[in-house]
């Protein structure tokens, strides 16, 4: 009988009932292109709501695409724009991470003082003057350009940039509705009756409107062409002095875009020594 409760005792301790597994599937990991891409989306995502919270006597559009002969690609793709009883706001956004250097006599700005990008306003002066050729020439001089950066990035650029007296302000996503306030606030002062009627914002916002291409392919090909100039831009500026047009090394280069005394060009040994002096 001892022997026989030895042994049941021995087989109940041998039986472990087999758990289900409770880890759970992991996730894939994003691409850093995905990853930029849903930053992109929550900028884009902040600055609506602010547009969708203006006055009811302003109007606005999102992702314009109009033609522009004088473009690359034939069209401005233009990320909003805001019409109000005393200004057009024309509005770029960036997504760029870290420290922005650019200056208002710079064809391209530095961010974090090693990539080089297309100084914003005169980006955006293009797509002003898109916007210009679709109204009548009295609408022109209202016009105000805008950039408009995430909080992920920091500005080391002219102060002008920032005078909310200037037509060209640079802002972060989160205070954009803020400027516009602002800057109708100091117009209103100088301006006792508003500069466009409610009809005539109305007759601007329609003449966008119609003009704004929705064509897919059209809109994929746009995109394309700006590719490909992007890497055939970032492929001619590796590796030659801006003075004698020397070939420089991967360092060097690397050297004069991080310092800020060259503002953004590079130098051989030679003319490094000259642009120091």
């Amino acid at each position: 009988m001892l022997l026989f409760l030895n042994f049941l005792k021995k087989n109940k301790s041998e039986y472990k009932p087999k758990q289900a597994a409770l880890t759970a599937p992991s996730k894939p990991k994003r691409t850093n292109k995905q990853i930029a891409a849903r930053k992109g989306e929550l900028g884009e995502y902040k600055i609506d709501i602010q547009l969708h919270q203006l006055p009811k006597t302003n109007r606005h559009l999102s992702d314009l695409l109009i033609p522009n002969p004088k473009a690359k690609s034939g069209y401005s793709q233009i990320d909003h724009v805001v019409m109000t009883p005393y200004a057009i706001f024309v509005i770029e956004t960036k997504n760029y991470q870290g420290t922005i250097y650019g200056g208002k006599d710079r064809s391209t700005w530095l961010v974090n003082g090693k990539f080089k990008m297309m100084n914003p306003f005169v980006q955006n002066y293009g797509h002003i003057k898109a916007l210009s050729s679709l109204i009548d020439e009295k609408y022109h001089k209202f016009f105000v350009s805008m950039v408009s950066f995430t909080k992920r990035s920091t500005f080391k650029v002219d102060p002008d940039y920032r005078k909310i007296a200037s037509n060209e302000l640079i802002v972060y996503d989160i205070e954009l509705s803020e400027f516009i306030y602002r800057k109708e606030s100091v117009l209103k002062i100088q301006h006792k009756e508003p500069l466009l009627r409610e009809s005539e914002i109305s007759t601007i916002y329609h003449a966008f409107l119609e003009a704004n291409i929705l064509d897919h392919r059209i809109r994929e090909e746009h995109k394309s062409v700006l590719k490909t100039n992007a890497t055939e831009e970032k492929t001619s500026s590796v590796g030659t002095c801006t003075v004698c047009n020397k070939p420089v090394s991967e360092k060097v280069r690397a050297y004069c875009l991080s310092n800020p005394t060259f503002k953004g060009e590079i130098y051989c040994y030679e003319h490094q020594k000259s642009v120091r002096k």
